[in-house]
Parts: structure tokens; sequence; C-alpha cells
């Protein structure tokens, strides 16, 4: 390896210059091999992030960090769902038998919460018994006989993005849409599945806050998923309120199970079928409300849940403790509407940091999760409450902290005395050609 092209690659990119293939090779293969130290990785990072990067060294950058594992491996499964994550997204626990349901083979690789956002490892790990480490044999045979893995992301799969997130993360680096969506795109294609749905969330309780840029990142994985030659479909989705009602582990788990069972919040039923039906098409061909309709009826007629049911088992949880809700802890504090109004707006991201204060996610990565604490609120923009109804409860261990959750749930609703419009969930529908 030429060891003078560093400084050249971390110049050209200062200087606006746009890297060819060869150099972005010569770049991601460094990464991995350690050849080039942290300081002149970071002295990259912050030029690509102060002037940006061409969609084409993007396109390059995403296959180079793909391919840094080696040799692309056979595709685990058929389809794949990404969300850049929110509060109360239990999404996964629900579209993926769901999709397995409609002959849609899936195995998806997830992550742990750190912060306000939940990780569906935790969720699914509140199940006993349930394991998310499994071999790529053991998923492959899984996948095979029932549809559905959802399993914890390999060290292996894209190193060089590992490295490189983490020195984002030190440099404030991390808020480029470039940088974000080739380290998205990057685990995405080195998993090697061909049809993938994206949900993008945008809100204030997202790590994208502005429609604007929400649209400029699907826009650009988009193309990274044609570039590549994988048909992928991004959904724009609100994050300017929690996904259900439900935040936190086993609570989320309990939410899912009565989703599956033709009940739960309205919002995370309509964002599954969307979701679903965004797969169906891409798979199929089929128009939207064939597609649509194909997933409603697996979702009602109980073919979603007895795959999640299978899933489970094969997983080694208890398929009787999802049977009914997995136990919350003891202590059940209701917080009710101190007035008559309509809800205005939430502050999203508050709620989630009431549930982490709650012990249901992470300060830092080694941070013990309490599978049993969380809330449900009730609260969604446009709801019309009474004074004294119910708009949240909160699942804790103590007296004190459910006061403080409470605090933290009161302080995060606003109203109006007038009525509310309702907003869309579904923003904006992006997809290849």
């Amino acid at each position: 390896m030429d060891h003078d092209i560093m400084p050249t690659i971390i110049q050209k990119t200062r200087d606006r210059q746009a890297l060819s293939a060869s150099e972005i090779r010569q770049l991601v293969d460094g990464v991995v091999s350690g050849a080039w130290p942290d300081y002149q990785l970071s002295a990259w990072l912050m030029a690509a992030y102060c002037r940006g990067l061409t969609d084409t060294e993007t396109f390059e950058l995403t296959g180079a960090m793909a391919d840094s594992v080696g040799p692309p491996q056979e595709p685990l499964g058929l389809v794949d769902k990404h969300s850049t994550g929110g509060v109360g997204d239990k999404t996964t626990l629900v579209l993926a038998p769901l999709v397995a349901s409609l002959g849609l083979p899936i195995a998806k690789m997830s992550g742990r919460g750190l912060g306000h956002t939940g990780g569906t490892l935790d969720k699914l790990e509140s199940i006993p018994g349930f394991t998310v480490d499994l071999s790529p044999e053991a998923i492959r045979a899984q996948v095979r006989d029932i549809g559905i893995a959802v399993v914890a992301q390999s060290s292996t799969l894209a190193p060089a993005d590992k490295r490189l997130y983490a020195l984002r993360d030190v440099t404030a680096t991390v808020d480029s849409i470039p940088l974000i969506a080739s380290s998205i795109m990057s685990k995405k294609l080195a998993s090697g599945t061909r049809h993938m749905v994206l949900d993008v969330k945008v809100g204030n309780g997202a790590f994208m806050t502005t429609l604007e840029r929400a649209r400029e990142l699907a826009q650009l994985m988009v193309k990274i998923g044609e570039f590549h030659q994988r048909h992928v479909t991004a959904l724009l989705t609100t994050m300017n309120e929690p996904l259900g009602w439900a935040i936190g582990n086993a609570v989320e788990v309990n939410e899912a199970v009565a989703c599956l069972k033709g009940g739960g919040p309205e919002d995370l039923r309509t964002l599954v079928l969307a979701l679903a039906a965004a797969l169906e098409q891409s798979v199929h061909g089929t128009d939207p409300d064939t597609a649509y309709g194909a997933a409603r009826d697996a979702l009602t007629s109980g073919k979603a849940w007895d795959v999640f049911v299978r899933w489970i088992a094969a997983q080694g949880g208890q398929p009787a403790s999802v049977e009914h809700d997995l136990p919350l802890a003891p202590i059940a504090r209701e917080v009710h509407a101190d007035r008559q109004g309509w809800v205005a707006a939430i502050q999203t991201q508050s709620l989630g940091e009431v549930a982490l204060e709650l012990g249901a996610g992470r300060h830092e990565l080694g941070d013990r999760v309490d599978f049993g604490v969380g809330l449900q609120c009730f609260a969604k923009i446009g709801r019309h409450f009474d004074q004294g109804e119910t708009v949240a409860i909160i699942y804790a261990r103590s007296e004190g902290s459910a006061e403080e959750a409470a605090q933290g749930v009161r302080a995060a609703i606003s109203w109006s005395p007038q009525s509310v419009a309702v907003p869309p969930l579904v923003l904006d529908r992006i997809a290849g050609a």
C-alpha cells in the first residue's frame, strides 16, 4: 500500500476534488488494515463533512465499505428493512413476521438501543429465553424453515464502517448526509439482500429533524441502492410523536403482540402495512392496492401471528410468554389531563428520555437495561382529552421514579383549547426507477 496516498486523499477532499474509485478503495483498505492512523482519518472525515462528497464518491465509498469484510456472501434473506430510529419504534417486531408470512424471507441484523431510542434486540431479549446470537448457518436454516431471523449484527459486517463511525462520533462529523447514507447502506449491501425498505424518520424525536434533510438522505440511499443494483424504497414517516403508545422494552413487545392479534394503536398498524406493501411491490411488482391488501389480509387473518410464535420458539423464546402480556414493573402510575383540550404538540425525544431515566435504555453501551419499566403515552397530536382522562401510564420500580417520570410526561405535552389537525404518518415515498 502506498503510504503517501493518504495526505493526497485528504487534500483532494479538502479542495473539493473528487476522489477516484481507486483512491476510495485505498482509503477503505487502510481503514481496515490500520495503515491510516486516527488523526489522518479524522482529518479526512472533517474534510468530507465540511466540503461534502459527490454522489459518485458516496456510491464508491459505500461499495468499498460493504466489501471490506471480503467477497460478497450469499444473501441470508430476500428482503430487509432499516429504520433511522425513533421513540416507540417496535416496527420490526410486527413487520418481520408479516413479510415472512407473505413468502418474503427476511434475515435482519439489528442493534441495541443507546440514548432516547430503544433497540430491537433489547425488546426481543425481554422475551424469556430469546437469543439474538446465531451462527450464519443457523440463520440460514431458520430462514429456510420459517422465513425469518432477527439477530445481533455481526462484528465482521462492514468493519470499515465500524471504525469510521467511532471516529465520526468523537470528531463531530456524524451529521453528514453522505457519511450517514454510506454507513447505513454499506451494511445493507454487505448482507447481500436484493430488496429493502427504509423507514426514514423525521421530526423532533428523530435524528433528521427537518423534512428537507430527511428527504435528501432518503434520496441518496435510494440512489446508492440503484448504483449497486438493489431495489430500495424509502418511506419518510413522522417522528413528532412516538410510534404507537408504548415506550420501553417488554411494554413494546406487548403492543406488537396486540397488533399481530388485530388490535393495538392504529398508527403502528398503518406503518407496518405500508412498509410490508412496499416490499411486496418491490419483489413481485404488484400494484400498490394489491400489495397493501395482501399485507392487510396476512395481518388480520392471523398468518403473521402464527409466524411470530414460531419465530420466538425458534430463537429460544418461550411462546407461552407472549400469548399474554409480558410482566411490567410493579408501580403503575397514571398521568391525567389537567385540562380539557386537544394535544397540540409533543416533545418526542423528551418522552424517550423519560423511559431512559426509568431504566429502559442506556446512557452508555455497557449499561444494563430494565426490561419491565417504561410507559404508555396515549397522547397523539389532534386527539381530544377531557380533564382527568388518562394521558399516560408509567411503569416504574419506585414511587420516586414514577413521579419524576409523570412530571416529564406532563412537560412534554402541549395543549390547545381549539381542535388541532391530525398530521399524516407517511410524509413521502421515494423509490428507485
